[in-house]
């Protein structure tokens, strides 16, 4: 029996919707696994099986972080309390007391320790060859309530400039 060409035309188009269903169903399939790799990149955390477990694990990740956060800041609170009570700048003159004499050379000093705040001590030694005293005056401010010679205003003028 010939064919006729209404039943060509039908098996044809019959052969050519087969067709686009077979590729949209591949194109459905690739666009399917894309998305399945999309999610498991999302969700967090090896149990995660859903968008609720992962916001579950990222708020448990998140709890931790704030207390952690809220640790350091403590620490480092009284690290900085601790810093400013601490000594921050010194700075050291050295002189000869017996001027012209030869007695000593410059082995004389005066140090100045000072925190940030300008407190701390001014220590000065002055030696000849028969003795070494030995000095110590409190700074409160980048100053002393007790009489400073000219070089242990140098050594805390000097460190006070270093506090800048």
């Amino acid at each position: 029996m010939p064919y006729t060409w209404p039943m060509i035309l039908n098996f044809d188009l019959n052969f050519i919707i087969i067709i686009i269903l077979a590729i949209a169903i591949i194109v459905l399939a690739i666009i399917v696994f894309q998305l399945q790799t999309k999610i498991k990149k999302f969700l967090i955390g090896k149990d995660a099986l859903n968008l609720a477990d992962s916001l579950s694990s990222v708020d448990t990740s998140l709890k931790s972080f704030e207390a952690s956060r809220k640790e350091i800041e403590q620490y480092l609170a009284t690290v900085e309390k601790r810093l400013k009570k601490s000594v921050q700048a010194v700075h050291t003159v050295r002189f000869n007391p017996f001027k012209g004499t030869g007695s000593g050379g410059n082995q004389s000093f005066a140090t100045a320790f000072l925190n940030e705040l300008g407190d701390g001590v001014v220590v000065s030694s002055l030696y000849s060859r028969e003795y070494v005293s030995i000095f110590s005056k409190p700074v409160k401010g980048g100053a002393s309530e007790y009489e400073l010679s000219e070089e242990e205003k140098e050594a805390v003028k000097g460190a006070m400039e270093m506090l800048k």
